[in-house]
């Protein structure tokens, strides 16, 4: 069967005449209507009917129209393969994400590579996964995911990139929003705003909170950290957050003011995550590569990129 043809029959089921496919091709009319006859004979059985002006599916055209736009799905992605191989340069790289990481690493690190490779273009989605794994990854609908989880699994490679401390998230006006560093049992009287679980940074907050001798008191549990230093700039609770790209001595994004926290154990790794079953496409792996090599955590952080 001819490509070309399949892609007719794509065309002519999701409702275009002949008369058009054969203007948007090049190719005259009856050529395309022998073309559609010859792949119904090949197949075995009609596969359309005319309704009017247009040509509607048979039940089994309809059969067939699934397998067909798989297959042509494939075959393009196939051909965008060959095409990223001989100019990478003009590639797509998807990448996934936390959104603790879309504010500040994400662009930092997009606007890095896009200096030194301007014809990249990336697709960008949110990681919501909270296990060990990745979906995403997984399924092959991304290329590479930032994290600060160590995903683990047989198909999955994960690095750190670097080391992030944790803060202590207070609203403007606190008795302790002047500070610079703070242990956590100074706070152990205070509302906490968690992630919830099972986020690791939640069971990790219980654990800093019972490691300086006191159960958390809950007052808010949220799904994201954008939201934990919202409603701690609100004055309803602290929080134990990464900087997310702050300056903690500027006082934070929404009047939030953060207090590293001296406590052992109170940092959180940054990592990257590819499939090991899939080889990456080559504007895709030159990111991962940038980023390895480039990546490094900003003054506030501490260093240990690997």
């Amino acid at each position: 069967m001819e490509t070309d043809v399949l892609r007719w029959f794509q065309q002519v089921a999701d409702g275009v005449t002949v008369t058009e496919v054969s203007e948007i091709y090049g190719v005259s009319q009856p050529a395309v209507s022998r073309a559609l006859a010859r792949l119904e004979a090949e197949a075995g059985a009609p596969l359309l009917r005319r309704s009017g002006r247009v040509l509607r599916l048979t039940h089994a055209g309809a059969a067939f129209k699934r397998h067909v736009d798989a297959l042509v799905v494939d075959l393009d992605d196939g051909l965008a393969a060959v095409s990223e191989l001989a100019d990478p340069e003009h590639g797509v790289v998807t990448l996934a994400f936390q959104l603790s990481l879309g504010t500040w690493l994400v662009p930092a690190v997009v606007a890095g590579f896009r200096r030194e490779h301007p014809g990249v273009r990336f697709v960008l989605h949110h990681a919501d996964d909270v296990g060990e794994g990745s979906r995403a990854l997984a399924s092959g609908r991304v290329d590479l995911e930032l994290t600060a989880r160590r995903l683990r699994g047989a198909e999955l490679q994960w690095r750190r990139l670097f080391t992030e401390d944790l803060f202590l998230a207070v609203p403007p006006g606190h008795r302790l929003a002047a500070r610079r560093t703070v242990r956590l049992a100074e706070a152990r009287e205070e509302g906490l705003v968690l992630l919830r679980a099972p986020w690791p940074l939640r069971e990790q907050s219980e654990r800093l909170c019972r490691a300086a001798g006191f159960e958390p008191q809950v007052a808010f549990e949220v799904d994201d950290l954008p939201t934990v230093r919202g409603l701690v700039a609100a004055g309803l609770g602290v929080g134990i957050v990464p900087a997310m790209g702050d300056d903690p001595g500027a006082g934070g994004r929404a009047s939030v003011r953060l207090a590293r926290l001296l406590d052992e154990g109170a940092s959180r790794e940054v990592g990257m995550a590819w499939s090991t079953e899939r080889r990456l496409l080559p504007s895709a792996e030159l990111f991962r590569r940038h980023v390895l090599r480039a990546s490094r955590p900003p003054a506030s952080r501490r260093a240990g990129v690997s």
